[in-house]
């Protein structure tokens, strides 16, 4: 498909998201994508190069390389490496592309980013609301901060579904962080009730729905970042710090063998062999 904008897009970071919003973008007829990940130097990092190839982006052979010559930067990197991603390609920004921070990370650490690339880019607080699949480039953003209303038009010829929600920077990580609050304390509390449902023999009688779509660990990272989210207005983050410990543990028994062998078997034989794995380790 030929678009009249088709402007050329970095990526600072490419797990899941990247690749996902990559191969999106790919469709609506961008050809000139690059992509950088601190990984791609490393074995860890075939994967993801061998996803660059499939997709049909340029591997970069560094931060600076990927965002040379570009208009549009997404950063998409996991929660901790927000500020360093900044960092990496402060010094090589050249023609005041757009950065669209799409990490999943506190107000305050969107603004400290902001201030970091001040004169450099045109910063845009985006909240990513809703699993990164099936929709890929058009799953629901939030948008916020001073350039948000001016890279509109651009992001929804691009097919991206987006929501204006401020023009200051950190508007859209806050609604995205406080709304964490509730939404990964239930999936804990949910996984706290199935697990005792199976150890009570009583699954069947008090199934629901529990769909986890992103890793435990990785969701984990996130609350730390609701949880730095009400500190920064002022709350003590006692239940948010709770899901924070339970989200962790899940995500490290879920890398447990035993855990890993019964992904095929149903989630009554994954229950059984959680609950067994978290006896063992206490």
């Amino acid at each position: 498909m030929t678009r009249r904008n088709t402007p050329r897009v970095s990526f600072i970071g490419f797990g899941e998201a990247g690749q996902a919003i990559a191969s999106g973008l790919r469709e609506t007829g961008i050809e000139r994508i690059a992509a950088w990940d601190i990984l791609f130097p490393v074995a860890a990092g075939e994967r993801l190069k061998t996803a660059g190839d499939r997709i049909g982006v340029r591997l970069a052979t560094s931060a600076a390389d990927a965002v040379r010559d570009t208009d549009l930067i997404v950063s998409a990197v996991t929660a901790a490496s927000s500020v360093d991603a900044a960092r990496s390609v402060a010094a090589h920004l050249a023609g005041n592309p757009y950065y669209l921070d799409i990490n999943s990370v506190s107000p305050g650490r969107k603004q400290e980013t902001a201030k970091l690339l001040d004169g450099r880019v045109r910063y845009v607080d985006v909240a990513v609301i809703a699993p990164i699949h099936p929709a890929r480039h058009k799953t629901p953003l939030l948008i916020a901060g001073p350039h948000a209303e001016e890279i509109s038009p651009l992001l929804r010829e691009l097919e991206m579904q987006l929501s204006i929600v401020g023009a200051e920077t950190g508007q859209a990580a806050a609604i995205k962080m406080i709304r964490s609050v509730m939404i990964k304390g239930i999936e804990a509390l949910t996984l706290e009730c199935f697990l005792a449902a199976s150890r009570a023999g009583v699954l069947d009688e008090v199934t629901a729905s529990l769909k986890n779509n992103y890793p435990c660990e990785r969701r984990a990272a996130e609350m730390e970042e609701s949880a730095a989210t009400l500190r920064e207005l002022g709350l003590d983050p006692l239940m948010v710090d709770a899901t924070v410990a339970r989200q962790r543990e899940m995500g490290t028994l879920g890398k447990h063998e035993k855990v890993r062998a019964t992904l095929k078997d149903g989630r009554a034989a994954m229950l059984d062999a959680i609950s067994a794995v978290a006896k063992d380790r206490r």
